[in-house]
């Protein structure tokens, strides 16, 4: 009796150091799915298993191509979000990162807010991209109310990597044109802090030739990475960054030295696609460059 004990304890042993070894890091990725033009989830997977994570999409809608061009299908995912996330409740999925990228909804808001109640624990890093706006204005599907419910959302992240006019409307500060003083960047990522997020990337800041992020960490200095500014804005730069991010955040890598690769590696997706001449809507050719990723 005392022999078969010894012999299912040792089995028990084996398979938990078995489970140990072949467990793979996850993160669950809550944005649209674009057939075409490279942004979202089809930017977001292939980044971030390069990087070694598992991939999980909860897609937010479909869309055959981004709305950069003349025309474009689109299909609503709202009402089948919650159905699908409850499977995912029925197998007890645990995600080691969450991330969320273009919410189209006030609900859609809601059911991210659920799925953090429901998957996120202790040690799950959540990063929100708040996708509300750029050049100073809220993209027209954005209302007052829906602005208010992504604020509710930044409170929940861990990092949040906002460009200067999303950091402006969740601050409720205003939005000005040309330079930026580094006194006001700063102030922007602290009142975004203060909201909740320990860490917050404010992304685009336009410095002359150079574009910068502001790296900010509660309890330690702000730092600027800036980067040589090369051809102009493409669509998916966003996604691109902010998948790097989350997949390093996960791994574990400091959040300045993720600031600092997720920089360098968007503007040299973005000068091979200048010198491969695509066209500004197909985004940028990240897949020429995503081996630099696996180092």
């Amino acid at each position: 009796m005392s022999q078969i004990s010894d012999k299912n304890r040792l089995y028990t042993i084996n398979e938990k150091k078995e489970a140990e070894r072949s467990h793979q890091k996850k993160i669950a990725l809550i944005n649209d799915f674009t057939g075409f033009g490279r942004c979202s989830l089809t930017v977001s997977i292939p980044i971030i298993s390069a990087m070694k994570i598992q991939c999980c999409p909860v897609p937010t809608s479909i869309l055959s191509n981004h709305t950069a061009y003349d025309s474009w299908f689109f299909e609503d995912f709202t009402d089948r979000m919650q159905p699908y996330i409850d499977e995912w409740k029925k197998l007890r999925l645990s995600f080691e990162g969450i991330s969320t990228g273009f919410l189209g909804s006030e609900e859609q808001i809601q059911i991210v807010l659920r799925f953090l109640d429901d998957f996120k624990q202790e040690d799950t890093v959540v990063v929100v991209d708040p996708v509300m706006g750029d050049d100073g204005r809220p993209y027209s599907t954005y209302t007052s109310q829906m602005c208010s419910e992504m604020k509710r959302l930044a409170v929940r992240a861990d990092i949040l990597t906002p460009n200067l006019t999303e950091a402006c409307i969740l601050t409720g500060r205003d939005w000005h044109e040309g330079k930026w003083a580094i006194r006001q960047v700063v102030a922007l990522a602290k009142e975004l802090s203060e909201m909740g997020p320990d860490k917050i990337v404010v992304t685009g800041i336009p410095q002359g030739e150079f574009i910068a992020n502001l790296c900010y960490e509660r309890g330690m200095e702000p730092r600027f990475v800036r980067t040589h500014r090369v051809g102009t804005q493409r669509c998916g730069t966003g996604d691109v960054f902010a998948s790097i991010i989350a997949a390093d955040a996960v791994n574990g890598v400091m959040f300045r030295d993720s600031v600092r690769r997720a920089s360098h590696f968007v503007r040299r997706c973005i000068q091979k696609s200048v010198e491969m001449d695509l066209p500004l809507t197909d985004g940028v050719c990240f897949e020429e460059l995503l081996g630099l990723l696996c180092k």
